[in-house]
């Protein structure tokens, strides 16, 4: 028996073939990665959210340059910040722009992921915080959006992560000048991990303290602080460069205050908070919480752009690994035959499966961006809270992808030069930052265990559930519903069963319910998402391979789910029994159209060029560079 089959061109190869077609891919219509890309890329939006960003990563700067030592490298990614500054019609108009924010992230991620944090931390922490306590623009900013100063954003403490309700920074009001003493009580106080160095030149922050009037908490505020001049650290304030971490390359400080004088001015206000003439806080918000949750609100528009991040390096993962599939040959069945990496199941069923996630990450993005820029004060926090999800579901996606697109490459992809190696570690702090993963997670689940409306398991489907097919997105999709509904009412049953004398018992009881649910909530967002952009293709092929993408994806998260599934009725054993052979007829389908789902992705040829193994070639030719 032979594992090696040939098909023809308009045919999807059986359950029974094990290997697609070698060679060349079948010509695909032009129109069809064009297509794609347009539905991936914003539509008729694509180039004012996208085109700056993909021009300017395309240029000479951005390429990839060994033996730099770590201070260089950062100071490289702040002389591209300034570049990127240059490249900006408005960087107040750039701050109030959630959709090219984020976009931003998604472009300069593959090529240099501290340029994205900086640029993140400046326009949208920093300068994005300003212009939200500045309604009436009187602050002077030039010095600001020339980059004359960089700024930054100081919350997190040593000893407050998460819990930044709980920050020991004060600021107390000096009645006499009218201005404000910053200070650091205790060494747990200091601020952790901003980029605070004299890397990339002087610096100002935001930074989040706690305001003490006549003795009296006021709750935390955000006062506007210079750091540092051409000189170094300004008087009273002490940063200390933190050891060298993995991942991105940053400079990274503990930052502290010893007795710093601030003006009036330096508190930041807005409707949501002010301080009167007589020195009282007054507000929108009566609640002090809610007001230092509306002050930090920029760090909502943070999870956002780290999502762009993961989505943008996923693929570009993609696009190097399946390139790399089809360049790199290996020997075949046959004696003196060589073929693909990508004729073997084995290496393109990976890729597909990693393929079907990034899509469903692009478009539920797209979608999140797109409900957080349009959502009224009414839908504010369901739209914070679906941010804060997908930020965790797209983040950890990406860090399987990019792990699975470098293994596929072999030790070939343990080269940075290749452009693989650093996206699994620059995604940790992703994940990490603007709130850990898991802890968003957990509030979510806090809030949708009772708070959110499930459909009941089962009620999707009609009497006639036995005989609707795998191949039905409409079918999987109610199927991935009835999985969130699952897991909800599991999570319900685990509150109401545990003792009710300890409500910490109680959602300990509920928690790996809770985490379920909301994992299924974020899978099914992404599958709307997918549908709905499926239903946009006009072109038939692109409208063909959305389809069998979002198939793929659905199997594949609905697979560790069938059990539940066959237990309630959604599922029959016939559906159970065909499930692997319907993800192999799914992958069958769309190997030999894996080069046009990549070059949809619309990276610049200067960049895929760059890359020796995503342009047919080794490193020899960087030796020869």
């Amino acid at each position: 028996m032979t594992l090696l089959t040939f098909q023809k061109d308009d045919q999807p190869l059986t359950a029974g073939r094990l290997l697609p077609r070698v060679g060349p891919e079948p010509e695909a219509p032009a129109t069809a990665a064009t297509e794609l890309a347009h539905l991936l890329f914003d539509q008729e939006d694509r180039d004012r959210v996208h085109g700056t960003w993909r021009t300017l990563i395309a240029g000479e700067e951005f390429r990839y340059r060994p033996g730099l030592s770590q201070e260089q490298r950062i100071d490289r990614s702040y002389a591209r910040l300034r570049l990127l500054n240059g490249a900006l019609d408005s960087p107040e108009a750039l701050a109030g722009d959630p959709r090219r924010l984020a976009s931003l992230h998604e472009w300069t991620g593959v090529v240099d992921a501290a340029l994205g944090t900086v640029a993140g931390i400046h326009y949208n922490l920093f300068l994005g915080s300003l212009l939200d306590h500045d309604p009436q623009r009187r602050r002077d900013l030039s010095e600001f959006t020339s980059l004359q100063r960089t700024g930054t954003f100081l919350c997190t403490e040593l000893d407050h992560g998460n819990d930044v309700a709980g920050l020991e920074t004060t600021a107390v009001l000096d009645r006499a000048s009218g201005g404000f003493v910053l200070h650091t009580p205790t060494s747990g106080a200091q601020k952790f991990m901003p980029n605070t160095s004299m890397i990339g030149g002087p610096k100002s922050a935001v930074v989040a303290a706690r305001l003490l009037i006549d003795g009296q908490d006021q709750g935390v505020c955000l006062f506007l602080t210079p750091l540092s001049d051409e000189h170094g650290p300004l008087p009273g304030v002490r940063i200390r460069m933190l050891p060298e971490r993995t991942g991105v390359p940053l400079d990274h400080c503990l930052t502290s205050f010893d007795q710093v004088r601030l003006p009036r001015e330096a508190l930041m206000e807005a409707d949501h908070g002010h301080l009167d003439r007589d020195g009282l806080v007054t507000g929108s918000l009566g609640s002090r919480r809610r007001r230092f949750l509306r002050s930090i609100g920029r760090v909502t528009v943070g999870k956002l752009c780290l999502s762009a991040k993961g989505v943008g390096v996923s693929r570009a993962a993609l696009a190097i690994a399946v390139r790399y599939a089809h360049h790199r040959h290996i020997s075949g069945p046959k004696a003196g035959e060589r073929v693909p990496l990508a004729a073997h199941r084995s290496h393109h069923g990976r890729l597909l499966y990693a393929l079907s996630k990034a899509y469903a990450m692009t478009f539920l993005h797209r979608t999140v961006v797109s409900r957080w820029a349009q959502h009224t004060a009414d839908e504010r926090a369901e739209a914070e809270r679906l941010t804060a999800i997908a930020k965790g579901w797209i983040t950890w996606q990406a860090r399987d992808i990019t792990l699975e697109c470098r293994e596929r490459c072999g030790a070939q992809g343990l080269f940075p030069a290749n452009g693989l190696a650093d996206f699994p570690l620059n995604l940790e702090s992703s994940i990490t930052a603007e709130g850990d993963n898991l802890v968003v997670w957990v509030k979510a689940a806090s809030e949708m265990v009772f708070g959110h409306q499930t459909t009941p398991p089962g009620s999707h489907h009609h009497p006639g559930t036995a005989e609707q097919a795998l191949d039905d997105l409409g079918f999987l999709r109610a199927l991935l519903a009835d999985v969130e509904g699952i897991w909800q009412l599991r999570a319900r049953a685990a509150v109401r069963q545990a003792p009710a004398n300890s409500p910490l018992n109680r959602w300990n009881a509920a928690s790996a319910a809770g985490l379920e649910m909301v994992s299924s909530h974020a899978s099914l967002n992404a599958a709307d998402a997918f549908i709905a952009a499926a239903a946009r293709a006009v072109d038939p092929t692109a409208a063909r391979l959305l389809h069998g993408l979002c198939r793929l994806f659905l199997l594949r998260q609905l697979c560790a789910h069938t059990g539940d599934l066959l237990a309630e009725g959604a599922l029959n054993s016939l559906h159970v029994r065909a499930w692997s052979n319907a993800m192999e007829e799914a992958i069958a389908d769309l190997a030999p159209h894996m080069m046009t789902l990549v070059d949809a992705f619309d990276l610049p040829g200067e960049f895929l060029s760059a890359i020796p193994i995503a342009s047919g070639g080794y490193l020899d030719r960087v030796l020869e560079d």
